[in-house]
């Protein structure tokens, strides 16, 4: 779409790149993001309800916060958002005896490579509606919270720690003063900290701890040490013991509890070892134990899973979530498998009450069930998705694609023309790969998407709903010690399209390959670009459980950038460290790492300048080695040379890693960066960052794509968002506001008319706040289509006749903002509707204009601009054989029967008005006589050939024949039917002879 910019008759608002300082992001008041879905749930790993509520739940997503139920969810809101400074919840509890009182943890205890570090403990006195912190901001990842049963001042946190590093903040915490204080009651080691906690039921001085060593490094999990295992204390917290009888001795891993109110003896627990792994029970408060069942599927993956739960009321039905749902009706000797939402299970809360009714998490959200599991709410009512990229189409409108973390790829469109329940945030298809991504579509032809799923790729097409395999070497990739590997994939490995040619796909291992046949047979056109450092080649999970899924792959390609500018020039970054760039479209290539960057870290994201071939910039995310540092570099030499642009002081906090960076397609220089946090700007090439967040929620930005003057976000646990129109970001002087005296319009970008769309963006700037504001909105032919002010219009005393309800409609019902700073009016690319019936509510909705240009005129006090915007077709009506000539020739017609019917309108009210003033000349108890009488006659008929009989299912009067007339050419984009004309003509025909039988009254 061509651009076109247009003079102000005020100060003209213009670039200066010459000024390198940075705009006040505050001015902006007006851009926000919106949810652009998916509704379909994440990763939820904590859980809670309430016995004497049993409609009420809460649970805690991996990435997207505390969300509340009220209707045994159907319905989900969100409770944490701007109280907590991260979306990672590890635990929830309910007070039971005041219910107001609810604790949280953060940071989830699923380790996996994707986990988000937690931010300590937060409470809310009001049930969720307000949350205040509560301290141990650095004790990581929160496995479990439990409170006193009789006082909810007291309670005990289990914190596993830093997952990727020794710290003195784990342990067992405890408070006695309702979070204010916090004592370490527990401590193990710098190494292990503590993964569960219960307390005895009917003794809550009797505590249950399971002690876990747990580290993440980026080739591997460990989860083991000789110094976790299960400790118990009878003071409350004071002195422990650690409880060898019966359980496994030697290497423990990740262990779980489970006590039953029912029979307080009893205590469950699920533990990892190297020696007799598996369930095992106690029947005296964890004296002695006796192993249960090791069957398979229990321990599946214990770092991410192992999860034991016993009913309140029946010690012997006991629950595990893994992989699969399984429950025991004979205390865990023998299992069933139950089926739930989603697979890969995390936990759940049983009702004492009626334990029928619980809520179940898993890798597809929170589903809850009043019939024991017979039945479960749905999970497409969460928009929790973590989602790893994002990629875009080019049709109208744009789809948005990423691979969704423990579900599938999935595509949705970025709008919905049209009403569709949440819009666009309901719809979804899946498109071939898994749950990793990318998923591609190729320019040009949207029905093909190129795909990944842990190293495998596809080519998928919609039509056929078919995905064909091209995998790079065709060799099964799970269970294998990297070095053995022909070519290393990660599970994320990366496909980009060449935005030069759409049959050149690139895909990369530890090499870069390349195809032109869509995938049928590939080229290597790099030698191995990482650093392969052979100690960590190594199978994952030790020292006790192997997990080697491709997810700890290291030393693979994990970025791939070709520069739109100049063909040929590609940039390639590894999860190991290495940045690597070629001239000469893979001949060649020179490792580009800059010198002063620690080696080892994922280099997220690389960005190929689009406005200079010798530019980049990348993002290098270190936090799994336990730096926490922001790392985003800048070259404009080739890679030569580079320029750190995250010094920790410059905007960007110190500890809050990187995970993408993108410049402005149009304007040079202006930065977007992604964190672990939340999106930062930078108006100067990343001199100086200004925090973007606005309405987004805290939650990590895995990337970012800036398509059609719109910023597109994938998140881990928040689905997309999208600032629509960001073209204000673009016209700011660098140096800021302070010479702009005057208000002014901004260049505006051109609106597609699409019905139920979201209309056209009028922007504009005010230095100082103003007492009054007009927009005015003039066609073509300077007819005036509408006028937007800072106070409502109708309704203000003034008289609507058939004279003047032009002049008054014309302005709208609205308000414009006049406070300092930037603002965006939408309108609605629609004139003004007919005369609102009697009761003055409702007129019905205007008409759409017709596409062509648009005079903008702000008046503001005495200042006033003007500048000009240009509406263009919605595509898909082109597409369908609309003409411009169709559109104005139904926008012609519709303003002919809008003015019927506001003359109709018009003309009933002043028939009611004369029957009303006929009777008041009667007296309370008077008689119509003579003319009198027979005027009242001639109007009874005038209003029942105008208005319909109250009867059920009235015959249509003038009035509703005209209505549905207008509303018939109101509804969709097409040229008018020729039964349309025939029938605004024969309207009209009856609207004058009953205006003509009208003139009679008064006469003799």
């Amino acid at each position: 779409m061509k651009k076109i910019f247009f003079a102000f008759t005020s100060v003209l608002l213009h670039l200066n790149m010459s000024a390198q300082t940075g705009a006040d992001v505050s001015l902006f008041k007006d851009l926000e993001y919106r949810l652009a879905g998916p509704y379909k749930g994440g990763r939820v790993t904590a859980v809670a309800g309430i016995e004497t509520q049993p409609n009420v739940f809460y649970m805690g997503a991996t990435g997207g916060g505390i969300w509340k139920t009220t209707d045994y969810g159907q319905s989900w809101r969100n409770v944490s958002d701007g109280y907590f400074a991260t979306g990672s919840i590890g635990a929830i509890r309910v007070h039971q005896k005041n219910p107001d009182i609810v604790y949280a943890g953060t940071g989830s205890d699923g380790i996996r490579s994707n986990v988000i570090i937690g931010k300590g403990v937060y409470k809310s006195s009001d049930a969720g509606e307000s949350w205040k912190f509560c301290g141990l901001g650095n004790a990581g990842q929160i496995g479990a919270v439990e409170l006193n049963p009789d006082n909810p001042d007291i309670a005990y946190v289990a914190a596993i720690g830093n997952p990727f590093g020794q710290n003195m903040e784990r342990g067992l915490f405890r408070t006695t003063d309702g979070g204010n204080n916090w004592s370490k009651c527990l401590y193990i080691s710098p190494q292990t900290g503590v993964c569960d906690v219960e307390l005895c039921p009917g003794n809550p001085l009797i505590v249950y701890a399971a002690g876990w060593s747990v580290e993440r490094r980026p080739w591997t999990i460990k989860s083991g040490s000789f110094d976790a295992g299960i400790y118990r204390s009878g003071d409350g917290g004071n002195t422990w013991d650690r409880l060898y009888k019966g359980l496994p001795q030697g290497m423990i891993g990740k262990s779980d509890l489970a006590v039953c109110p029912a029979d307080p003896d009893i205590l469950y627990v699920l533990i990892e070892a190297v020696e007799n792994p598996g369930l095992y029970v106690s029947h005296d408060r964890g004296e002695t134990f006796e192993f249960v069942s090791n069957q398979a599927g229990l321990l599946d993956r214990p770092f991410y899973y192992c999860n034991v739960d016993v009913d309140p009321v029946n010690p012997d039905k006991v629950y595990i979530n893994s992989t699969a749902f399984y429950v025991s009706m004979d205390g865990g000797k023998t299992w069933s498998r139950r089926s739930t939402p989603h697979s890969d299970n995390h936990d759940m809360w049983i009702n004492p009450s009626n334990t029928d009714i619980f809520i179940q998490s898993n890798d597809g959200g929170a589903n809850i069930t009043r019939d024991g599991g017979v039945t479960w709410s749905t999970q497409e009512n969460q928009p929790t998705a973590e989602l790893y990229q994002v990629d875009l189409d080019d049709q109208y409108p744009y789809w948005i694609y990423a691979g969704q973390q423990d579900n599938s790829t999935i595509a949705l469109p970025s709008r919905i023309n049209g009403s569709a329940g949440r819009a666009a945030t309901t719809w979804y298809i899946s498109v071939g790969g898994c749950e990793t991504g990318p998923a591609v579509p190729k320019p040009g032809n949207p029905d093909i998407v190129y795909t990944n799923c842990k190293g495998r790729f596809g080519r998928y097409n919609k039509s056929t709903g078919q995905e064909k395999q091209y995998y790079v070497g065709a060799e099964s990739l799970y269970g294998f010690n990297p070095a053995d590997l022909k070519y290393r994939f990660q599970r994320v490995s990366p496909v980009v399209v060449s935005p030069h040619d759409p049959n050149i796909v690139y895909h990369g291992s530890q090499y870069l390959h390349m195809t032109r046949d869509e995938g049928v047979t590939w080229e290597t056109i790099s030698p191995d670009l990482t650093a392969n450092e052979p100690d960590k080649q190594v199978i994952s999970g030790t020292p006790i459980t192997r997990d080697i899924t491709g997810e700890e792959y290291y030393s693979t390609i994990y970025s791939i950038a070709e520069s739109p500018v100049k063909q040929g020039v590609i940039w390639v970054g590894a999860n190991d460290g290495p940045v690597s760039v070629t001239r000469d479209g893979g001949t060649t290539w020179k490792n580009v790492t800059p010198p002063d960057l620690s080696p080892g870290g994922r280099v997220q994201t690389i960005e190929a300048s689009p406005h200079n071939p010798a530019k980049a910039y990348f993002a290098v995310y270190r936090y799994l080695l336990n730096d926490w540092k922001p790392y985003i570099y800048r070259t404009t030499d080739y890679g030569e040379t580079w320029q750190l642009l995250t010094t920790g002081s410059n905007g960007i906090p110190f500890d809050i890693p990187a995970r993408v960076i993108r410049e402005d397609p149009e304007r040079e220089g202006l930065l977007y960066a992604g964190t672990e946090s939340g999106i930062f700007i930078s108006f100067d090439d990343g001199v100086t960052w200004q925090k973007f967040q606005k309405n987004l929620p805290v939650v990590p930005v895995t990337d970012i794509k800036i398509f059609r003057d719109d910023l597109v976000l994938s998140t881990m646990g928040r689905s997309f968002w999208i600032m629509d129109n960001i073209c204000p970001l673009r016209q700011f002087d660098l140096a800021g506001t302070s010479g702009i005296s005057s208000p002014l319009l901004l260049e505006l970008k051109e609106a597609l008319k699409v019905r139920r769309g979201p209309g056209a963006d009028i922007d504009y700037y005010l230095p100082a706040a103003v007492k009054e504001i007009t927009i005015t909105i003039t066609d073509a032919s300077g007819s005036t289509v509408g006028v937007f002010e800072n106070s409502s219009a109708l309704g203000s005393g003034d008289s609507v006749t058939e004279e003047n309800w032009k002049q008054i409609l014309v302005k709208r019902r609205t308000s414009v903002r006049t406070d300092e700073g930037f603002h965006r009016f939408v309108w609605d690319l629609a004139t003004y509707g007919p005369v609102p019936g009697a009761d003055r509510r409702s007129g019905g909705s205007g008409i759409q204009v017709v596409p062509g240009t648009y005079g903008i005129k702000l008046e503001a006090d005495s200042i006033t601009a003007e500048t000009e915007l240009v509406v263009l077709p919605d595509p898909l009506i082109v597409d369908d054989g609309v003409s411009i000539k169709d559109l104005q020739e139904q926008y012609d017609l519709a303003v002919q029967v809008r003015d019927l019917l506001s003359q109709a309108r018009l003309f009933s009210e002043t028939i009611s008005s004369e029957m009303k003033n006929l009777m008041d000349k009667t007296g309370r108890k008077g008689k119509l006589t003579g003319s009198d009488k027979k005027d009242y006659e001639i109007l009874m008929e005038l209003n029942r050939k105008m208005v319909n009989d109250t009867v059920p299912y009235p015959q249509g009067m003038l009035l509703e024949q005209v209505s549905y007339l207008y509303s018939m050419l109101n509804t969709a984009d097409q040229k008018p039917g020729g039964d349309a004309f025939m029938r605004y003509r024969e309207l009209t025909g009856i609207l004058s002879a009953l205006k003509d039988e009208y003139k009679k009254i008064g006469k003799k």
